[in-house]
C-alpha cells in the first residue's frame, strides 16, 4: 500500500499569511504543517512508499524532504494544473500504479489518529474503500466538508459535498483508503456545477452505486483542515494550550 498526500494548494483563502509559500508548508509550532501527514503515514508499516502531488512552488516541499522520511521513500508528482482533489487523485496514477492507497491531506492536523486501525479494517473486511469520519457538534463544519448517510454497521449509503443543512454530526475528511480500482471511476465522477471540478464525495459515491461496499471509521479524536484564518487561529490556540 502506498501514501497519497496532496499538497499542491495556492491557499488564497488565508490572505497574507500564505503569500510566497504553499500553505502546506506553513510553521505549525516546530514543523510543517505537511509534515504531521507525513509522519503518520511513515509511522504505518503497510505503507512502503509516500507519493506527494504538489503544484503551487512545488520546489519548497521537495526541496525539504527530498527522497526519504524516516526510511520511507517519497515519490512527488507534480499537479500543472490545478483541477481539484479528484484531478490530483488522477495526476498521481501512474505513481501508484497497481497498488491498493491511503489518500491524505497536507493541510490538516488530526489529533490522536487511527490510521493503523482504518487499514486493519479495509483489509480484515475485505472493503473497496474506508472513509475516515469525526462526529462533530458544529455543523458549520460539516458544510465546509462532506456528510454522509450509513448504515448501523457503517456502510456508507450516501455522500453530500458541503450541505447546507447537514443531517447528521458525521463529517467527512479527505483521510480514505482505496483499493486500486477507484481509478476507473474517475472518468465517470461528474463535474460539480458550482466548483466546476469533480469532488471526492461523487468519486466515491460512483463507486458505492457500482455496488463496492465502502465504510466509514472515526479517524481521530478531531480534525481541522486549514483553508481559512479560522481555522489557522483554531490550530494555533489547541497547540497554544498543551
Amino acid at each position: 500500500m502506498k501514501a497519497l498526500i496532496l499538497a499542491g494548494g495556492r491557499g488564497k483563502r488565508l490572505g497574507k499569511t500564505s503569500e510566497g509559500i504553499n500553505k502546506c508548508m506553513l510553521n505549525i509550532f516546530g514543523k510543517p504543517l505537511l509534515e504531521y501527514s507525513i509522519e503518520s503515514a511513515a509511522m504505518l508499516g503497510e505503507i512502503d512508499e509516500i507519493i506527494i502531488v504538489v503544484g503551487y512552488r512545488a520546489e519548497d516541499i521537495v526541496n525539504y524532504y527530498g527522497n526519504t522520511f524516516k526510511n520511507k521513500r517519497i515519490k512527488y508528482v507534480i499537479q500543472w494544473e490545478q483541477g481539484g482533489l479528484v484531478d490530483a487523485i488522477d495526476w498521481a496514477r501512474d505513481a501508484i500504479g497497481k497498488d491498493d492507497f491511503m489518500l491524505m491531506l497536507g493541510d490538516e492536523f488530526m489529533l490522536k489518529p487511527r490510521h493503523k486501525e482504518m487499514i486493519n479494517k479495509f483489509k480484515e473486511e475485505s472493503l473497496f474503500g474506508v472513509c475516515g469520519i469525526v462526529e462533530v457538534g458544529n455543523a458549520e463544519f460539516i458544510r465546509k466538508t462532506y456528510t454522509l448517510l450509513t448504515s448501523p454497521e457503517g456502510k456508507i449509503r450516501r455522500l453530500v459535498e458541503k450541505p447546507q443543512k447537514p443531517f447528521n454530526n458525521l463529517m467527512g475528511t479527505g483521510n480514505c483508503i482505496f483499493r486500486n480500482e477507484i481509478f476507473s471511476y474517475i472518468s465517470k465522477t461528474p463535474i460539480n456545477p458550482n466548483r466546476q471540478e469533480k469532488e471526492l464525495p461523487d468519486l466515491i459515491q460512483c463507486a458505492i452505486e457500482d455496488n463496492n461496499i465502502i465504510n466509514s471509521f472515526v479517524i481521530c479524536d478531531r480534525y481541522i483542515n486549514i483553508n481559512s484564518p479560522v481555522e489557522l487561529e483554531e490550530i494555533e490556540s489547541y497547540f497554544s494550550h498543551i
